[in-house]
Parts: structure tokens; sequence; C-alpha cells
């Protein structure tokens, strides 16, 4: 019995120094494309000189209850420079709430400033923003087609900046890089801007100009419309439409182009809940297209290396799941070593973590020190907690993970938008909230049963251990506490009657 216990003791830290070795191979994929950034930074694409005549455009808007920044998006699409002559506007609407009547009214004074628009509202909200799209695409009379969520609000050269990267005849789609209205709003924008930042400025700059896969973020970026149709058009089997179609695209040989110098404004959630949707939606998403299309990308005769970058960048959420199996195993393997008179071989542990850390960080500050130049370094200060963040999200996209791995229907989620810009802004008692779910309570259990992990290193002097389970204690607590204060300061701003900012802006 003494032997079988053993056996198995030793399997568990084997199959735990499995899971550091694999997230520490994540960890090195992340300075591949810091490396990367580095030797195709400047290989900027051609654009060519603008049109004599400017191709027919079909501006496409999918929207749902989004009552405080439709008239936002309306408003800048209404400003858009564009021949009139050669632009449609279609708004997606499949709202089922005051939305319906400001878009009516804002569309009714588009149309009489001479904009050819029109509202396509479907009884049913089938294949939700995918079908809204494929619907519109049914009906669209444009040969490229621009899409904006509705929290966006693109410059008025937005299009006539875009649409030259199409003198080549193989480019299918061009995404831009976003913005951010309200990046200083709260401590969770600031590491939301930083998620974002590294990922259009290192992985999509790096991913595009390498000649690997990349891909259409759902929103800020024109489509050939050719090119939609040729990949078999908007699919309703992921929660990812975006990512699925740019795949299927460019295995059908198209080209895509990342305008890294065209930035749209954005607005990022402020909620954790709504942000922790977003982040579910978009790791299930990504496994969903992972097992529809890996396969077909390993067949394929691209290079080796673009198949390689393929698997990274469809595969990265699995690292959610590693992540929680190392969050729950840290504390049995200290016993475990410790029992077993192993205590010397936790010093194992300390060049993984390091490696997988300090790839992070550096992949984040990379990003920062283009966006920033020589104010890079204050952004140190957000570090701790955006590793943190990333800790603390791992139950939730480990879960999605999970309910793409075994075929879980969902429903797509939108994120709520709240109008804000800048650091003010009020949305407490808004309509469009998330809801906090069980999944609060693992995280709560995260944060004490790290607490106890931290009291058994001191107990039995493993310090070099401390800094890495505080982090984590940090990350579950940070995700946690801030889900219960916001649900807490909604719930108290209701009771008190905070004076009503639920309307819609103008």
């Amino acid at each position: 019995m003494t032997h079988l216990a053993d056996m198995l003791q030793s399997t568990f830290i084997v199959f735990y120094l499995v899971v550091l070795v694999l997230l520490c191979v994540y960890g090195m994929h992340r300075y591949l494309l810091v490396a990367l950034y580095y030797r195709h930074r400047h290989d900027a694409p051609l654009r060519a000189p603008d049109s004599a005549e400017w191709p027919s455009v079909t501006v496409q808007l999918p929207v749902f209850n989004e009552r405080y920044v439709v008239w936002r998006l309306l408003n800048a699409i209404r400003l858009l420079d564009y021949p009139r002559d050669r632009l449609e506007v279609q708004v997606l609407d499949d709202s089922t709430d005051e939305t319906r009547d400001i878009v009516r009214v804002a569309v009714e004074e588009m149309r009489r400033e001479g904009i050819d628009v029109r509202c396509l509202h479907r009884a049913s909200r089938d294949g939700y923003k995918a079908g809204a799209l494929r619907h519109g695409l049914d009906h669209a009379s444009g040969e490229y087609i621009a899409i904006f969520d509705a929290d966006f609000v693109p410059d008025p050269h937005f299009l006539r900046r875009v649409l030259p990267h199409f003198s080549d005849k193989r480019i299918g789609m061009v995404q831009t890089r976003w913005g951010y209205l309200n990046r200083d709003y709260s401590l969770l924008t600031r590491l939301q801007a930083i998620y974002l930042d590294a990922h259009f400025i290192i992985e999509h700059l790096t991913r595009n100009r390498s000649g690997c896969f990349f891909n259409f973020n759902g929103t800020g970026g024109v489509w050939r419309k050719r090119c939609l149709l040729d990949a078999g058009n908007w699919q309703l089997d992921t929660l990812t439409e975006d990512l699925d179609i740019s795949y299927r695209a460019q295995l059908q040989g198209w080209r895509f182009v990342f305008a890294a110098d065209t930035v749209v404004p954005s607005e990022l959630p402020v909620e954790v809940t709504g942000f922790k949707t977003q982040q579910y939606r978009w790791a299930k998403g990504s496994i969903q297209t992972a097992l529809k299309l890996l396969g077909s990308v390993l067949r394929s005769s691209y290079p080796r290396k673009v198949k390689l970058e393929a698997f990274f960048h469809l595969t990265n959420n699995v690292s959610y799941l590693l992540m929680i199996f190392l969050s729950l195993s840290m504390y049995p393997a200290m016993i475990i070593r410790f029992n077993m008179g192993w205590r010397e071989t936790i010093l194992l542990d300390v060049p993984l973590l390091v490696a997988a850390t300090l790839s992070v960080s550096i992949f984040y500050l990379t990003s920062q020190q283009v966006l920033f130049g020589e104010r890079w370094w204050r952004q140190l200060l957000y570090l701790p907690f955006l590793m943190g963040l990333g800790i603390g999200l791992s139950l939730n996209n480990g879960r999605a993970v999970l309910s793409a791995l075994f075929g879980v229907d969902s429903e797509f989620k939108r994120t709520p938008k709240h109008g804000i810009e800048g650091r003010r802004g009020v949305w407490l008692d808004k309509r469009y909230v998330g809801r906090i779910d069980l999944m609060i309570l693992g995280e709560i259990f995260m944060v004490m049963y790290f607490g106890f992990s931290i009291y058994f290193a001191l107990l039995n002097e493993i310090y070099v251990a401390i800094p890495f389970l505080l982090l984590f204690a940090i990350g579950f607590g940070y995700v946690s506490l801030l889900s219960l204060w916001q649900a807490g300061s909604r719930v108290v701003a209701q009771s008190i009657r905070v004076p009503l900012q639920d309307t819609v802006p103008k």
C-alpha cells in the first residue's frame, strides 16, 4: 500500500511538472511573437494612392439592445467622409427594447440628409450576430463591407484610409487597430486596454507581416464581399464568427492586411461581470474554431511555421485549463514533496514559473513601449494586476474551454456598454448589467485556498513559493471581490435612488 501511495504521489508530481512545462511552452511562444515583432515592425504594407473613383461600400452595424451607444455610432456613420452615391448603411437591429425607437429616429434623420440607410430587423435572433451579418449580406449592394459594433466610433476618414489597401485584388480583408474611449476610467479598463494593445500591436502585426494567419476582430474592419462569399459566408456554429470566417477565407488563399496606423475608438466594459462574459465568449469561440478548422490548417499546403503559429493562436486558451490544474495542485505538490523529503525539488518550479511570468511581462510591456515611448515605464505599476487578472479569469475561461471541448451549446451574450467616455460616467443604475453567477464561489474558494497555501509555506519556511502563491491569491481576489463590490454598489445605488442616469445620450 505504501509503495502504491508513493507511486501515485510521484506520478502526481510528474504530471504537475508537465503542466508547468506546457505553460512555459505557451510562455515561450510569447517570446517568439515579440522577437518576430522586432523583425517585422518596419515591414508596413504598401498603401495605394486614393482612387479616382471610389468603390461602393455597405456599412453594416449589428445592434442588439444598445440604447446607450447606438446614437453615438449612427452619428459617427452620418459623418463619414465618403461619396453618398457609393455608400449604403445597414442597421442590423435585432433589439427588443427602446433601441429600436432610437434607431428609427436616427435613420429618418440620416435619410433626410441623403444617406442610403436601411434598418433590417429580424423576427428572431437565429445565429445571433453571425445570423444578422449573414442576413445583411444577402441584401448588401456594396462591393466592400465595413462592420462596426455598437460601441465603436469610426472617424470620418475611416473608409478613405482603409479602402486603398484593396488595390491588390488578392486582399480580402483589412483590420484596423482598436482605440479606447474610456481607457483611464478605472483599473479594470486600463488592464483591458493593455491586454488588447498587445493583441493588436504585437500579435496582429507580427502574424500579418510574417505571413501567418491572423483574424478579423468582428468590428473595425472592411471585407471584400467576394471574399466573404468565397469563404462560405458567415456561419453560425461558433461564438467567434469573426475568427472562424477569417481562417476559412485564408484557407481559400485570400490575403489580409493589418492597418496598424488606423485606429477606431471603442468603449471597454466597465463591469468585471461584463468583461468576464466577453472573455468567456472569446475563449469558447476560439476553441470551437480550433476544433472546426485546425485540422484543415494542418493538412493545408501552408509552410510549417504558419501551421505552428495557427496551432498556438487557436489553442492558446487551453492554457487556462492548465492554469486551473496548476492552481489546485500547487498546495498538494508542496505537501507531497515536503513529506517525502523532496523539499529541494521545489526549486525546479522556480525557473519554470519565472520563465512563464517573465514572458507575459515582456509581451505586454513591449506593446506599451511601442505606444507610449519613453513613458512606457509608468505601465510597470499595472504589471502585477495584469498578471493577477489573467490568473483570476482562469476559472471563467477554463469553463468556456471545457464547454467548447464537450460541445455544450450556449447563447451569444453581448457585452453590456453604457456610453462611458474618459474618466467620467455612471453605470450603476443603467439597465444593461452583467450578472454574478456561481463561478464566484469558486473564485472565493481559490482566494481562501491560496491564503492557506501561503500560511503553509510560511510555516514550513518554503519562502521561494510565496511570491507565486501571493500572485494567484491577488488574481482570484481581485476578480471575485470586484464582482461583489460592483454588484453591492449597484444594489445600494438603486436602494437610495441615486439620480437616474438611465437616459439616452443625444
